[in-house]
């Protein structure tokens, strides 16, 4: 193991304990579609191994397990969500790291996740690129639905993509899109906004270039979350002052620009951002604005 996935991994705090036979959590939440209008997307966070990546600024760690899951168990956390989730014609399937990850999702299981959602429009997973192969393709086939995967790019300057542990390059990433484009699933990712060693400005040009790389890169769908600390390493860092948040406003500036833009769908990522305020009297207008940009898909 290296020095900086040493670093990292020491500075964590306790997991979550989690039932293995039941997702963390689940919701149903509307968004702008590929449709051009708003609909219901239903929101499975599954109970899983760990990404074995260890990204110097993930927390999703904090809610998964540290075992493999024997088959079975993913089929029945699916059931339990959508037994109590109302009707959506989308269904995301996130499960804190790489779907076609083995360790995390058993091979075994995907016919029988794929018979769960086959009724959905779009199923929207989430994956590293280098984990993206003709298993992604293969698992479309089985749901017979227009599969959609989430791919973190995080950014495109590659000085600080190479700081965060990743273990992937730009060209892996646009060469992941490539394939995928290639096999007609559709893409979207995630891009973060005001990552350590940069100022505010710093951080809204760096998100800009990554949205605007993603979209040369073939991506349909953009989602800007900001940078937050509560993982340990990134706490670590803000003590240091080589990270603060960025602001929201920040976050409003970027969701703006990239919507005028009209390349694609631009969401801002709004779990929690109430903290990222600029001043506790404007955060309600803010968000109020930021979640009607992302209903619209206009700026404002």
């Amino acid at each position: 193991m290296d020095t900086l996935t040493q670093q990292i991994l020491s500075l964590r705090g306790p997991r979550n304990l989690l039932d293995p036979s039941r997702p963390w959590q689940f919701l149903s939440e509307p968004e702008f579609s590929r449709h051009g209008r708003v609909e219901a997307v239903s929101t499975v966070f599954l109970t899983n191994r760990e990404c074995p990546f260890h990204c110097l600024m993930c927390d999703l760690w904090q809610n998964t397990l540290t075992e493999s899951l024997p088959p079975g168990l993913i089929p029945e956390q699916i059931d339990f969500a959508l037994r109590q989730l109302p009707p959506a014609p989308h269904i995301k399937l996130y499960n804190s790291g790489n779907f076609f990850d083995p360790a995390a999702i058993p091979p075994r299981d995907l016919p029988a996740i794929a018979q769960r959602v086959q009724h959905f429009d779009t199923v929207i997973v989430e994956n590293h690129p280098r984990l993206c192969t003709d298993r992604c393709d293969q698992f479309q086939q089985l749901c017979g639905t227009q599969l959609e995967i989430a791919i973190g790019l995080e950014t495109a300057h590659e000085p600080t993509l190479a700081r965060l542990n990743k273990q992937m390059t730009l060209a892996d990433f646009a060469a992941a899109c490539q394939l995928l484009l290639k096999q007609q699933i559709l893409i979207r990712t995630f891009i973060l906004l005001k990552l350590p060693w940069s100022s505010e400005q710093e951080g809204i040009e760096q998100a800009l270039q990554s949205v605007r790389f993603a979209f040369d890169c073939g991506v349909s769908c953009c989602s800007v979350i900001p940078v937050r600390a509560g993982n340990g390493m990134l706490d670590h860092l803000q003590r240091e002052g080589r990270f603060t948040p960025p602001k929201l406003s920040s976050l409003e500036l970027v969701l703006r620009e990239t919507l005028s833009w009209q390349r694609g769908r631009v969401f801002a990522d709004l779990w929690d951002a109430a903290r990222f305020a600029d001043s506790p009297d404007s955060a309600e207008q803010q968000l109020q604005r930021l979640l009607d940009m992302n209903l619209r898909q206009q700026p404002l």
